[in-house]
C-alpha cells in the first residue's frame, strides 16, 4: 500500500494496514519489527485506541501501560476517524 503523494493521513493508513492485515507495509525493511509481528500488533492496537476521534473511547494511561505491557489484552480496536469519508485502501 502506497500513500506517497496521496494526501493520505497517516493514522487512517496505519488503521487500514491493521485491518487489511498488511502490517509489513508499515515497517518496510525492519527485521527486528518483522521478527516480533506479535509485539508490532500490540503496539498499533494501542496507538490506534489512544488516537480514538470520540475521547470517551481513548484509553486510560494507567491501562495504556497495562496494555503495551501485556499485562492485560488489547482488543481489536473499532475505525478511530469513523466520520471520516476517505478511503486510503
Amino acid at each position: 500500500m502506497e500513500i506517497s503523494g496521496t494526501g493520505a493521513i497517516l493514522t487512517d493508513w496505519a488503521y487500514d494496514c491493521y485491518r487489511y492485515g498488511t502490517l509489513d507495509d508499515l515497517i518496510q525493511n525492519d527485521t527486528e519489527a518483522m521478527n516480533d509481528e506479535s509485539t508490532l500488533e500490540r503496539v498499533l492496537k494501542v496507538a490506534i485506541w489512544c488516537v480514538q476521534e470520540v475521547p470517551s473511547l481513548r484509553p486510560t494511561m494507567r491501562k495504556v501501560t497495562q496494555m503495551l505491557e501485556g499485562v492485560v489484552e488489547v482488543p481489536a480496536p473499532p475505525n478511530p476517524f469513523p466520520f471520516n469519508e476517505n478511503s486510503y485502501s
